[in-house]
């Protein structure tokens, strides 16, 4: 049984541009800007491309041992995933200009709860876990990026020791479909976070990718 996800972003307000009621907000993702797909190469030029530089000796064991569970798996993490969890300038580019303190954060691969032979690996959390992103890697080779109010690793946990049962655990509505790929994600995710930002420290943005961004949001203004 393939699920079908409800497509939403998860995130900030983006000035006046665009509301949010809470720390964080849904927003349909048929009504985001869209992204240019000739931009997600796998390459990451958007971030300067990978330099080279090595990361951590930690980070590298983690990202290894991660590899090679959801290869006995018979499943794989998809490249651009790899290329920027492997480059010393790439990795952390999100931690670096997360609004609420978000932080990479590996988890190994996590059944689905809602989807047989589907795993969830966690790579990206809020610091009180109000959202969670994953990859969501199907047998077959599709991946895409999902988000959930759920830490599904403690979920696990918790299950196991008789604290959650099943059926509060395998509810489709709490996970949200959010990008098809790992660099599609990251962009947006980069340039949304760069934007508020600018709009909490000063009077804007005046980077011209973030400008056209938000060049979307000026053309639904009534009598644009």
């Amino acid at each position: 049984m393939t699920v079908r996800f409800e497509a939403e972003w998860c995130h900030h307000e983006l000035g006046p541009h665009r509301e949010c009621a809470h720390t964080y907000e849904l927003y349909p993702s048929d009504t985001l800007p869209p992204l240019d797909p000739g931009l997600f190469t796998g390459s990451f030029d958007w971030l300067g491309g990978p330099s080279g530089e090595p990361v951590p000796e930690s980070s590298e064991a983690e990202l290894a041992r991660l590899e090679r569970a959801v290869a006995d798996l018979g499943l794989a993490l998809p490249t651009d995933f790899l290329t920027y969890h492997r480059d010393g300038r790439l990795l952390w580019s999100l931690d670096d200009v997360a609004p609420a303190g978000n932080w990479t954060d590996l988890s190994g691969p996590l059944p689905s709860p809602v989807e047989p032979g589907a795993y969830l690996v966690r790579f990206f959390r809020d610091q009180q876990d109000c959202v969670v992103w994953y990859l969501y890697l199907r047998p077959g080779g599709e991946c895409f990026v999902v988000h959930s109010w759920n830490e599904y690793e403690s979920d696990y946990e918790l299950l196991a020791e008789g604290e959650l049962t099943e059926e509060e655990t395998a509810d489709p509505a709490a996970i949200r479909w959010c990008a098809a790929s790992f660099e599609e994600f990251a962009y947006r995710y980069w340039v949304e976070s760069r934007i508020h930002r600018d709009f909490t420290d000063g009077d804007g943005p005046t980077d011209p990718r973030l400008l056209a961004y938000l060049a979307h949001y000026a053309q639904q203004q009534p009598g644009a």
